[in-house]
């Protein structure tokens, strides 16, 4: 892999408060991420740091197809990036097969801030975690709620009716 563009970063960019040569740093030098989390922090240090090899290389061959190495290195130099903040992972363990991690990374291109909000797929081949697919915008599971009539008992568990109780 080609060394990034940038120095060296003492603090990882990924947001893990770790220093950077013990979380993505290995992995961005070649060692295997072993999780699907971990791939996908290394991949948003990757952004951050410009290295266009490592984004390749975790990507499946699927994804690989579509890569184009100069416009994500012509992308870098207006992009500056503002935090990654990780939601929630579904699998993705040492010793899955697939996982999922939904993340929100926050980023300026010129004057414009934009939150990109992603539910990313995760497969292993040949060992490695790759980065497979995902679904932008993920969108919460819609919840129902019961509504509570003014005179059916209040939820609190008073023994009230609710209009006399908690919503007055």
């Amino acid at each position: 892999m080609t060394e990034s563009p940038t120095e060296r970063p003492t603090d990882c960019p990924c947001g893990s408060a770790k220093q950077y040569d013990a979380c993505c740093g290995p992995f961005l030098d070649g060692t295997l991420a072993p999780t699907a989390e971990a791939t996908m922090r290394s991949r948003y240090s990757a952004h951050v740091l410009g290295n266009t090899d490592y984004l390749l290389a975790t990507l499946s061959e699927d994804q690989r197809t579509d890569y184009d190495k100069e416009e994500a290195e012509e992308s870098f130099a207006d992009t500056k990036w503002l935090g990654l903040d990780i939601r929630k992972t579904a699998q993705g363990g040492e010793k899955d097969e697939k996982g999922e991690v939904e993340f929100v990374a926050r980023y300026r291109t010129g004057t414009q801030q934009v939150s990109h909000h992603e539910l990313s797929f995760f497969t292993r081949e040949d060992g490695r975690w790759v980065f497979s697919g995902c679904e932008m915008n993920p969108k919460a599971p819609t919840v129902r709620v019961q509504k509570i009539g003014r005179n059916d008992p209040c939820p609190c568990g008073s023994g009230k009716k609710y209009k006399k109780c908690c919503a007055a």
